[in-house]
């Protein structure tokens, strides 16, 4: 039996040419892909952009590569990375990134796709690539992960450090134990280059109190 052209993507997002290219000998790559689609064997992630199913190659599917690959450049963070790290105890069903470009929503059969704007003098503070079951994406450090929490959160902490405690311990439900492990120097580049400053400002003497 002849050995799929798919393979060989593993669980990396691919282009529509790219899938043409896999089936040029036919006389309608087209039709080819949007059967491979029915049969389940590639899953939309936007227009023009796949995935190949793990049943296929083999590999699981990483949200956190698709993310990066959907919309860019982009890096995961928020209440997803701060779940990924285990800081907060809940389920996170969201995968939310930043991103420079327009803030964005996808949704496709993995689940849904946020990406909030940031500046470009922010976006590079606190980034690391993360490898994990052969997977390498761009997530934020717990650090910049929870700096965005708080700048983008819809609940706004309060300004004072009892009620950035309360918001972290009784809304995010945050391990506040891992504090005292955190770079505060991440924190002071989100200040010097980000916004809601007073609070970044807070977390840090609550950091230090530790």
């Amino acid at each position: 039996m002849k050995k799929s052209p798919l393979l060989k993507f593993g669980n990396i997002p691919i282009r529509t040419q790219t899938l043409y290219d896999c089936y040029s000998d036919l006389s309608s790559p087209a039709d080819k892909i949007h059967a491979l689609e029915r049969n389940g064997d590639i899953i939309q992630l936007k227009r023009g952009l796949y995935v190949v199913s793990g049943e296929v190659t083999g590999k699981a599917i990483d949200a956190r590569l698709c993310a990066n690959h959907i919309y860019g450049p982009s890096y995961v963070s928020l209440q997803w990375a701060l779940r990924w790290y285990g800081l907060i105890p809940e389920q996170v069903h969201i995968m939310s990134s930043m991103t420079t470009l327009h803030t964005r929503r996808f949704e496709n059969k993995l689940g849904t796709f946020e990406y909030f704007h940031v500046s470009p003098q922010y976006f590079p503070i606190g980034l690391r690539i993360v490898e994990d079951n052969d997977v390498s994406c761009i997530m934020a450090s717990p650090e910049k992960a929870l700096c965005d929490s708080i700048i983008h959160d819809i609940k706004r902490p309060p300004q004072s450090i009892k009620g950035l405690w309360e918001y972290l311990e009784e809304y995010l439900r945050f391990d506040t134990d891992s504090l005292k492990d955190f770079d505060t120097s991440i924190i002071e580049q989100c200040i010097a280059k980000g916004r809601k400053t007073q609070i970044l400002q807070n977390l840090i003497k609550l950091i230090r109190k530790l």
